[in-house]
């Protein structure tokens, strides 16, 4: 599953009030538009909407992966601004199959790429 968020965070309540019924759901990422001390360690804050993005997880059996290199995914061009996370990945509790991630930023769009080995037997 994939989920842009936006300033309002509408898609993370919609989808935390409401029973989506979807089986083996093994990753969940995208642009959640959410600083947060949890997964940006330059950012000294903690916003509450990243509890919703929390349970959502949760309630997929989903944990929030740890990139192998620990980068920012976003790159901003605004004097002033910091680099940051907001873009993350969720995958599947307990796997050894689905259990990290790698962030290329030399590849700079304004979001770095990501790339997800899956070792499939």
């Amino acid at each position: 599953m994939n989920i842009y968020s936006n300033s309002s965070h509408s898609t993370l309540k919609y989808l935390k009030d409401t029973k989506v019924n979807t089986l083996n759901l093994l990753i969940i990422t995208g642009n959640f538009n959410i600083r947060d001390s949890i997964w940006d360690l330059s950012f000294l804050y903690y916003s509450a909407i990243s509890d919703n993005l929390i349970i959502i997880a949760d309630s997929f059996n989903l944990d929030l992966s740890i990139p192998t290199h620990y980068i920012p995914t976003r790159y901003l061009d605004i004097a002033g601004n910091s680099n940051s996370v907001i873009d993350l990945m969720f995958l599947q509790s307990g796997s050894t199959k689905l259990n990290n991630h790698s962030i290329h930023p030399d590849i700079l769009t304004g979001n770095s790429p990501w790339i997800m080995l899956l070792l499939l037997c």
